[in-house]
């Protein structure tokens, strides 16, 4: 079985309207959609261009107004998901419930449906700056072309999540991410690697790029969106299936073959996956 995944390196860059929101997105929709892409990948915390926009007086917004416009946003990628027979991993977007914000990415079906998931590790930044509140659940996601999961950002950097996903059958990971320097992107980067090499699945990866000058702690973003497979043949040495270029307005698109993955688990040069060492640690199922 094969899947064609679009991730977007979506720009930052202040806008007046909700509207002028709506018309990015679309153009990005479309764009996969010229590409025949079944899914597409937007970044964590692109919605924070939404807070850009300011109130009537001017005045910046903030985190705690970004809830604000759930309701719109549901409403637009929905639309998008149904009008191009896409699913749409339409990036994070922050939720309120009981009181408390939640960084939660978003999975909009074909049918109308919207999966949620909210970032089970939290930084210091979400924890202190903005005071989120950590997911409690995990899920992985049915699609027609397979078990996938949603891990954000830091998410990833967690071996043990990773291995839950691949053992409740997950064959292909989303990771939207924003980090504002090289370092948070290396970390984010790398740890995709060691994640696709340690239970043999594709990762596919994505970061906002550009500036949100009026918006606390989203002035710098620094991404490139990647799609990230095992080190072995069949796949390319490097494990990288396609990349963009880094800080660009762009999209990378690329074929994911879930055959392939099957084969190297079974008679890889190295089967990680099979060759877990469960009588010495714990095995997730």
């Amino acid at each position: 079985m094969k899947l064609r995944v679009s991730a977007v390196q979506y720009h930052l860059h202040t806008i007046n309207s909700f509207e002028q929101f709506a018309a990015q997105c679309e153009h990005y929709i479309k764009t996969a959609q010229e590409f025949g892409a079944e899914f597409v990948l937007f970044p964590e915390f692109f919605t924070t261009q939404l807070l850009s926009i300011g109130d009537e007086n001017g005045n910046s917004l903030t985190i705690n107004d970004l809830p604000s416009f759930t309701e719109s946003y549901r409403e637009l990628f929905t639309k998008f998901a149904k009008e191009t027979n896409m699913h749409i991993i339409a990036g994070t977007h922050v939720l309120e419930k009981n009181g408390k914000l939640y960084n939660t990415a978003h999975l909009f079906y074909p049918d109308g449906r919207i999966g949620e998931q909210a970032k089970l590790h939290i930084t210091p930044t979400e924890v202190n700056e903005w005071n989120m509140a950590k997911g409690d659940s995990f899920q992985i996601f049915e699609t027609d072309k397979g078990k996938i999961a949603i891990l954000t950002c830091y998410d990833i950097e967690f071996p043990e999540i990773v291995r839950m996903a691949k053992a409740k059958g997950a064959d292909v990971i989303f990771c939207p991410s924003c980090t504002d320097d090289r370092h948070g992107f290396h970390r984010v980067r790398y740890t995709c690697h060691a994640r696709a090499i340690e239970n043999q699945v594709y990762v596919v990866l994505t970061g906002t790029v550009g500036s949100l000058p009026t918006v606390d702690f989203m002035r710098a973003n620094f991404a490139q969106a990647a799609v990230i497979t095992p080190n072995d043949i069949p796949f390319p040495p490097q494990g990288i299936q396609v990349q963009g270029e880094i800080n660009n307005d762009m999209i990378v698109t690329a074929d994911l073959d879930l055959d392939l993955l099957y084969e190297v688990r079974e008679r890889g040069s190295v089967t990680t996956w099979r060759d877990r060492r469960t009588d010495l640690y714990t095995d997730w199922k």
